[in-house]
C-alpha cells in the first residue's frame, strides 16, 4: 500500500483505525496556507479593481476600446513571458524569494498606477499604462506561480482540495475588488483605490517573509517542450485558455456595456461584477473534490455567454437581472473547471516521466500561468475589437463558442 497517503490505512478487518482522530495540518502546512491565501487575496483584489472605472477613465484620456483591450492584454503577455522564464528557474531563484519579490514589485506598480491620471492625455498616458501594467504583471506572475508550486509541494496528496480552499481568498479578492474600486473611485477619485491597495500589498511583504517556509530543491533537466508533447496536456491547456479568455473579455468590456446599456454608475457596475466571483468563491471548496467536469462546465459557460448580451440571434431583450444571473452561471462553470486543471497538469507531467519535486511543479505552474495569460491576452484584445466593430453581444457569443469547442474536444479526447 502507499505509505505516503494522508488517510489512515483502509483495513476492513481492523476497527481501531476508524476511531483515530483525523490528521491535522502541521505548522509548516498552516503557515503555507496563510501565506498563499494572503497572496491570492492581495493579487486578485489588485487585478480586479480596474474593471469598474479604468476603461471609462482611459477613454477620457484618449484611448479607444481597442487600446483599452490592449492595456488589459499587455498584462497577460508580460505575465506569460515571465511565467515561462521564472517557472523554469524557480529552484535556482528560490520559491520563497520569488513570491516575496513578486509581491513587492506588484504592490509598487499598483501605487504608481494611481498617479497615471496626472499624465498628459493621449500617447503619453497610454504608453505609461502599458509600461506600469507590464511590470505589475511580472510581479503578479512571480507571486502566483511560486504560490502554486509551493502549494503543490507542501500538499502533494490533496492539491485540488487545498487549491479549492485557497480559491476562497482569490474569490474574495475578485469580489471585493470591483465594488471597492468603484466606491473608492466614485468617492475619492482615481488615485485612492490604487494607493490603498498598493499599501495593503506592501504590508503583506514582511508578513510573508515571516510566515512562509523555505523550500530546498534540486533543479531538473526537463523542459516545457517535452511537457507539451503530451496530447492530454494540450487538451487541458485549451480548457485553461477558454476559461481565462472569458474572464479577460469580461474585465475589459463588461463595465462599458453595463454603463451604456443600463445607464449605471461605476459603483453599481462594481456590484454587478460581483455576480461571477461570488458564485465562484461559494462553489470552489466543493469543486475541489471533482476533477472530471469539463464537458458540463463548458456547456454552462456557453449558455452563460450566449445569454449575457443576450446573443442577437436569440431575439431576447437585454435585462439587467439576466446579465447578473448569467455572470453567476459563468462563475459556477469557472469553479468547476479552474480547480481541476492544475492537478491535472501535474498528473500529465508525471505520466511522461517528469521527476517529482519543486522543479517540475515550477514548470507546471509556469505553463499553467502562461496558458492562462494567453487567454487573458486574447480575451480583452479580440473581445475589444469585436465590441468596437460589431457589439458586446456578438463578442460574448464568440467566447461562448470557444467554450463549446472545448466541450467537443473534451468529449472526443478524454
Amino acid at each position: 500500500m502507499d505509505q505516503h497517503a494522508d488517510p489512515p490505512t483502509r483495513d476492513n478487518n481492523t476497527t481501531t483505525e476508524s476511531t483515530d482522530p483525523p490528521q491535522r495540518f502541521t505548522r509548516k502546512e498552516i503557515l503555507t496556507l496563510i501565506s498563499v491565501a494572503s497572496v491570492n487575496f492581495g493579487s486578485m483584489i489588485c487585478y480586479s479593481i480596474l474593471g469598474p472605472f479604468f476603461p471609462t477613465e482611459a477613454v477620457k484620456k484618449g484611448a479607444s476600446q481597442t487600446v483599452v483591450g490592449l492595456i488589459f492584454g499587455c498584462y497577460a503577455v508580460s505575465n506569460l513571458i515571465s511565467s515561462l522564464v521564472l517557472g523554469k528557474y524557480i529552484v535556482q531563484i528560490g520559491a520563497k524569494f520569488m513570491l516575496i519579490a513578486g509581491l513587492f514589485v506588484s504592490s509598487c506598480c499598483t501605487i504608481i498606477f494611481g498617479f497615471l491620471d496626472r499624465a498628459p492625455a493621449g500617447p503619453i498616458f497610454i504608453s505609461l499604462c502599458f509600461v506600469v501594467r507590464s511590470l505589475d504583471a511580472v510581479g503578479f506572475g512571480a507571486a502566483t506561480m511560486s504560490a502554486f508550486a509551493i502549494t503543490a509541494k507542501i500538499f502533494p496528496n490533496n492539491v485540488a482540495t487545498v487549491l479549492g480552499i485557497l480559491e476562497i481568498f482569490a474569490g474574495l479578492g475578485l469580489i471585493l475588488g470591483p465594488p471597492l474600486g468603484g466606491w473608492l473611485y466614485q468617492t475619492f477619485g482615481y488615485n485612492v483605490p490604487f494607493l490603498f491597495l498598493g499599501c495593503l500589498m506592501l504590508i503583506m511583504v514582511p508578513f510573508n517573509i515571516y510566515v512562509l517556509p523555505s523550500i530546498e530543491a534540486v533543479p531538473s533537466k526537463d523542459s516545457f517542450f517535452r511537457l507539451l508533447t503530451h496530447v492530454k496536456t494540450i487538451l487541458v491547456c485549451y480548457v485553461i485558455f477558454t476559461l481565462s479568455a472569458g474572464v479577460g473579455f469580461l474585465d475589459a468590456t463588461l463595465s462599458l456595456f453595463a454603463i451604456n446599456r443600463f445607464g449605471l454608475s461605476n459603483g453599481y457596475v462594481g456590484l454587478i461584477m460581483l455576480g461571477l466571483p461570488l458564485v465562484y468563491i461559494l462553489a470552489s471548496p466543493l469543486m475541489g473534490y471533482f476533477t472530471d467536469k469539463y464537458p458540463v462546465c463548458g456547456i454552462a459557460a456557453t449558455i452563460g455567454f450566449c445569454l449575457l448580451g443576450p446573443a442577437p440571434f436569440l431575439h431576447i431583450q437585454s435585462q439587467l437581472w439576466l446579465l447578473v444571473v448569467m455572470l453567476g452561471l459563468i462563475g459556477f462553470s469557472l469553479a468547476m473547471s479552474v480547480i481541476p486543471t492544475f492537478p491535472e497538469l501535474i498528473s500529465c507531467a508525471y505520466e511522461i516521466g517528469f521527476e517529482e519535486g519543486l522543479s517540475t511543479l515550477g514548470m507546471v505552474s509556469g505553463l499553467y500561468e502562461a496558458v492562462w495569460c494567453t487567454g487573458t491576452f486574447y480575451g480583452p484584445i479580440v473581445g475589444g475589437i469585436i465590441v468596437q466593430h460589431l457589439s458586446f453581444e456578438w463578442a460574448a457569443v464568440v467566447q461562448g463558442g470557444l467554450a463549446f469547442l472545448g466541450v467537443s474536444i473534451s468529449g472526443c479526447s478524454v
